[in-house]
């Protein structure tokens, strides 16, 4: 059951400053997902999607500057917030599966280390076994075969599918309540994005959790969201229940996007 708003965004707006001039990336944005909800954003590459996501925790590249807005999670502005205060956020409130597993674990570390350091990084009076013992536990959960290798292995020695759902593993392992997923299957081939896809249906539905889905896939936002905001140019041009969005878009570039959709099928 959807809830109460976990997340409100209001009116923010990150932009970068380069030698060309000031780009406005995000731009006077604002939504909020709901407890339980699956939000979407979805437009074209650049449209202002992963910036959305990262200034939200403030991860933004050191071009880009927050200039205004507020960001609401569970009442408190994420934005007043100082490193120490958002460093309790990151990975434990809310967590973040980026869009390519290839460079989302450091190639010097095993998965296992990777993940148990996120979790004792939250979990201050877990011990290394313990926290073993807890990566191996959601491992199975997302359907690692051969965990205990997989915890081992660099992740050079895995494939693709595997590291990324040795990545939602590390999003999930600590309970957030929101987890924000950045073009989770892009860089998949079609079989393993339908595993993944499968995956985060079977996870949302047990753990009743919050997420925010970005994506320029309209097939795979009308499968996995409850309602889509859709982007353009840095602005949220519609924001509507999934199906009145798919089936009676009010704005001209929506329309666009879901009729060039349609001339691709």
């Amino acid at each position: 059951m959807i809830g109460m708003a976990i997340l409100r965004v209001d009116n923010l707006k990150t932009h970068f400053y380069t030698s060309h001039g000031v780009i406005k990336a995000v731009d006077g944005v604002s939504f909020d997902i709901r407890k339980g909800e699956v939000f979407g954003l979805v437009g074209e590459s650049g449209s202002g999607k992963t910036l959305t996501a990262l200034s939200i925790l403030k991860l933004i590249p050191f071009k880009a500057k927050v200039l205004s807005g507020k960001i609401f999670f569970n009442d408190i502005n994420l934005l007043d917030m100082g490193e120490e205060g958002l460093r309790s956020i990151r990975g434990a409130k809310i967590s973040m599966v980026f869009q390519e597993p290839s460079t989302s674990f450091n190639p010097v570390f095993t998965i296992g280390e990777q993940v148990a350091e996120s979790i004792i990084a939250h979990k201050a009076a877990m011990g290394k076994r313990e926290a073993k013992e807890l990566a191996l536990e959601y491992f199975e959960k997302v359907h690692i075969r051969e965990p205990l290798k997989v915890f081992y292995d660099y992740p050079h020695q895995l494939s693709g599918g595997t590291k990324q759902r040795a990545m939602i593993a590390m999003a999930l392992v600590n309970s957030p309540e929101l987890v924000m997923l950045d073009e989770p299957t892009t860089a998949l081939d079609m079989t393993i994005q339908a595993q993944i896809l499968d995956l985060l249906e079977e996870i949302r539905n047990e753990n009743k959790l919050s997420m925010l889905f970005i994506s320029h896939d309209f097939g795979i936002i009308a499968r996995m969201c409850d309602r889509v905001a859709v982007m353009n140019k840095g602005r949220i041009v519609e924001l509507n229940d999934k199906s009145e969005l798919f089936h009676n878009p009010t704005n001209p570039y929506t329309r666009a996007l879901l009729e060039s959709v349609k001339a691709l099928s």
